[in-house]
């Protein structure tokens, strides 16, 4: 890929791989620093994406996938302290019960085919539009409308046998 291709594909993505960042990491700072740091990769990997399908699409899962890694990373490197800190406003049952319904869902989230997986991800944690959704993924508005009902009735379904038990 030229660097004329690159900017023009490429880099206007740049506004929306920093909205995906920021939403995962819930930081200004290190949300614009993982976008740059995704930018240089994509830049050091261009030749690769002549032959991708659907760049956008590419971009925001290298951008999710590296913000992945940069909470993965901040989660080994915290403290016993403050990982086991708990507000005095918020009941601690009621965190641990959060936690646990959270880390329940992601897991039966993570069990569905992997575009479902990526449009319930960008629906309901990113809040994504179904259009865009449909544009970055390359599929249809109701495509995504299918899947995002499948999806959503399959973790409905799991989470209740998950809970009943």
């Amino acid at each position: 890929m030229s660097s004329e291709l690159f900017k023009k594909e490429i880099l206007p993505l740049r506004h929306q791989l920093l909205r995906v960042s920021l939403k995962m990491l819930d930081d200004s700072e290190d949300a614009e620093d993982a976008v740059q740091e995704v930018l240089l990769k994509l830049w050091s990997k261009r030749d690769a994406l002549i032959t991708c399908d659907n760049p956008a699409a590419f971009a925001t899962t290298v951008t999710k996938n590296h913000c992945l890694d940069k909470l993965k990373l901040k989660k080994e490197t915290e403290t016993i302290d403050n990982l086991y800190a708990v507000s005095a406003r918020d009941n601690p049952h009621l965190q641990l019960e959060r936690k646990n319904t959270e880390q329940t869902l992601k897991h039966i989230i993570g069990t569905l085919p992997q575009l479902q997986q990526l449009i319930i991800t960008m629906k309901d944690i990113e809040e994504y539009e179904v259009d865009e959704i449909a544009e970055i993924t390359g599929t249809s508005t109701e495509a995504v409308r299918v899947n995002l009902s499948r999806a959503r009735k399959k973790v409905r379904e799991e989470y209740i046998k998950l809970t009943q038990r």
